[in-house]
C-alpha cells in the first residue's frame, strides 16, 4: 500500500512521461544506472517501473542520508529494500576499502532475483550536466556479468528539486529508459566507462542538440 502510495505522488509531483527503449517487463535482472541531480532521482526511476519490477528493484543510497531520521531509515528498510552504502571516508586508503566493500555488497544484494537502481556520477550534478563516471559501474558489472545494465536519462529533475533543496516544485520531466548493455569479456575500465555514459548522453535530448549545434 506504502509503495503504490509513493509511487503515485511520485508520479504527481514530477509529473513524468516514461519512455522504454527496452522491454519493460522482460523477467529478467538489471542494473539501471542513471544520471544524478536530486533526491528524487532513484525515486524517479523506481516509480516508473511496472509494479511487480519495482517490488524487484532495489536503489543504491548513502547510509548517511538515509538513516539520518526515523522516517528515512523506515522508508529505506522497509518500503525501498535499499542498498545503503558508506561514504565520506578520510583517508584515500579507506575509500578505497570503502568501495570494494560497497561493490561486493551490491554485487551480494542482486542475488538470484532482484535488480538495482545506481548513480555512476557518484555525486549529484549541481547544473544537470552527466559528469564522468567512477569505476563502480564497471567492477560491478565485472562481479556480475550475467546481470543487463540500462541507461536511464532523467530530464528536468534538478529543477523540480535541486541539489540544496528540501522543498520539491511541480514541473513536467521524462524518464526514458535506453537498449540494455553488458560488459564485453576482455573491455578495460576507461572503455567501459564512456561506453556506458555516451549510451545515457545519447537519451539526454539536451545534450543531443549541444553536439549537433557544435558540429554545424
Amino acid at each position: 500500500m506504502i509503495e503504490a502510495m509513493l509511487a503515485s505522488a511520485c508520479k504527481v509531483l514530477t509529473g513524468a512521461t516514461v519512455e522504454w527503449h527496452c522491454d519493460p517487463n522482460a523477467d529478467v535482472q538489471r542494473i539501471y544506472f542513471g544520471n544524478h541531480s536530486s533526491h528524487l532521482d532513484f525515486i524517479a526511476i523506481w516509480s516508473a517501473l511496472p509494479a511487480r519490477l519495482r517490488r524487484r528493484t532495489r536503489p543504491v543510497a548513502g547510509r548517511d542520508y538515509w538513516e539520518r531520521t526515523v522516517l528515512r531509515r523506515y522508508l529505506a528498510t522497509e518500503v525501498f529494500r535499499a542498498v545503503l552504502i558508506d561514504r565520506g571516508a578520510s583517508s584515500p586508503e579507506e575509500a578505497l576499502i570503502a568501495a570494494r566493500a560497497s561493490v561486493e555488497g551490491m554485487a551480494r544484494a542482486i542475488g538470484d532475483r532482484d535488480s538495482l537502481i545506481v548513480f555512476p556520477e557518484g555525486t549529484r550534478s549541481h547544473d544537470g550536466v552527466i559528469g564522468s563516471f567512477k569505476s563502480g559501474l564497471y567492477h560491478l558489472s565485472r562481479a556480475r556479468p550475467d546481470v543487463e545494465l540500462i541507461p536511464v536519462h532523467l530530464e528536468n529533475l534538478n529543477r523540480i528539486l535541486p541539489k540544496g533543496e528540501s522543498l520539491p516544485v511541480p514541473m513536467l520531466s521524462k524518464v526514458t529508459f535506453g537498449a540494455p548493455l553488458r560488459v564485453f569479456p576482455v573491455e578495460q575500465k576507461d572503455a567501459f566507462l564512456a561506453r556506458s555514459r555516451a549510451a545515457l548522453l545519447t537519451l539526454d535530448p539536451g545534450a543531443t542538440c549541444l553536439a549537433v549545434a557544435r558540429s554545424a
